[in-house]
């Protein structure tokens, strides 16, 4: 396929660009601790520096946080391939262009949501004024989702639940927990789950942190004691949060941080242009300079896969197998980019970024750690080929 951009998708490129540049330190890139595809580094710069609440907002003023929503809530009306543009640009200078209630929440919400949901929730979302944790894993159900034992029980208007989250990323930082329950215990167990908002400052929620590899707060623990929420924030219909959440994560899966990588690399590709080893660039070591090649070539394949998804969702298809494909092989690829930085910068990579002598910030060393959570988030690398052999391969369970 041919995904190169037209006129008008590369006059948006350049706005995108232009924008970061404009508003954006001049230092951010080098500032920002962020690895591609990690999970561990999410909260600790970006959720809490008030330079990037301002650049937030002026995004939602342009309406890029949604900028492939219809007008009427609140985004821009453009292409998904804009807004792969944006997200891929955004990720290029390490920022990200959205969090869970723009990227995961709010489209699930224009699928399924009632338009009384849609109505009160999605123009705040677009304004950027909530922001979403997602509350699917506890302690026993993560890549088995469907065992979480999180109940909700009716009482009048309202559901009462009891029950623990964990790995709950940016809930410190979040306004709502995006949450699914237990609430038919007696039926099978993929049907009897229900998808929710909570408000974090319910009388019965409690949020413990969770300091992650990193050194850093990005996870919590939380606890719901009977927690009571109304029933109008049930998305779509009671029962049915399992189906409903299997597309939320297609759409997690598709938020990859296409440009981080790119970006990523080429810092590491120049290190060793500029790095010796006996007299000469460490990129002339044939053994080195194969490993960068390769490299580059699985970011180029990365970036075939992004492009085709968004491609395909613009012609109302849904990318579900395509979801996996691109998550597994960028969340494979943050592993493999980790490993090649600790190559190139010896003795050097392991040094945090405290240290004066540590060389791109300190990032591989906390790369090298976080890109552990890229093979577990939003579903295995395990969970994934699982999907695209039985789905798309159509190969049996056992």
């Amino acid at each position: 396929m041919d995904f190169r951009f037209n006129e008008q998708e590369l006059a948006f490129q350049r706005e995108v660009e232009d924008f970061i540049k404009r508003e954006l330190p001049a230092d951010w890139t080098e500032r920002s601790i962020y690895w591609p595809g990690g999970y561990g580094t999410l909260a600790e710069l970006e959720e809490v520096d008030p330079i990037i609440e301002q650049f937030t907002r002026k995004l939602a003023e342009k309406g890029w946080l949604t900028i492939s929503w219809p007008k009427e809530y609140g985004g821009a009306g453009r292409s998904h391939i804009e807004q792969a543009i944006f997200h891929e640009r955004m990720s290029y200078y390490r920022v990200r262009g959205g969090e869970v209630a723009t990227l995961i929440g709010g489209p699930t919400i224009l699928h399924f949501g009632s338009d009384e949901m849609k109505k009160e929730w999605l123009p705040k979302i677009a304004r950027g004024e909530v922001r979403f944790w997602l509350a699917y894993s506890e302690p026993n159900a993560g890549s088995d989702l469907a065992s979480i034992q999180t109940r909700a029980v009716e009482d009048g208007d309202d559901l009462i639940i009891n029950g623990q989250k964990i790995w709950s990323t940016a809930a410190h930082a979040a306004h709502y927990a995006w949450m699914i329950v237990r609430t038919d215990p007696d039926a099978p167990p993929h049907k009897g789950i229900t998808l929710l908002i909570v408000d974090n400052k319910s009388l019965g929620v409690t949020i413990r942190p969770l300091t992650n590899i990193c050194g850093f707060h990005s996870f919590n623990e939380v606890f719901f004691d009977n927690v009571r929420v109304p029933k109008k924030n049930i998305v779509g219909e009671k029962n049915k949060g399992w189906y409903y959440v299997m597309v939320a994560l297609d759409f997690e899966r598709l938020v990859i941080p296409m440009g981080g990588f790119k970006r990523t690399f080429e810092e590491i590709a120049q290190y060793a242009r500029e790095a010796k080893l006996n007299g000469r660039p460490l990129s002339q070591e044939p053994l080195l300079r194969n490993k960068l090649a390769q490299i580059a070539i699985e970011i180029e394949v990365a970036y075939m896969f992004f492009w085709q998804t968004a491609w395909m969702l613009d012609r109302g298809l849904v990318p579900n197998i395509e979801a996996s494909v691109l998550k597994l092989v960028t969340t494979e690829l943050s592993q493999k980019l980790a490993n090649l930085g600790m190559q190139v910068l010896g003795h050097y990579g392991p040094l945090e970024r405290n240290s004066k002598w540590a060389p791109l910030g300190g990032r591989v060393c906390t790369g090298y750690l976080d890109c552990i959570s890229a093979l577990v988030g939003a579903g295995t690398s395990e969970i994934q080929r699982n999907i695209i052999a039985m789905r798309g391969l159509g190969l049996p369970r056992s």
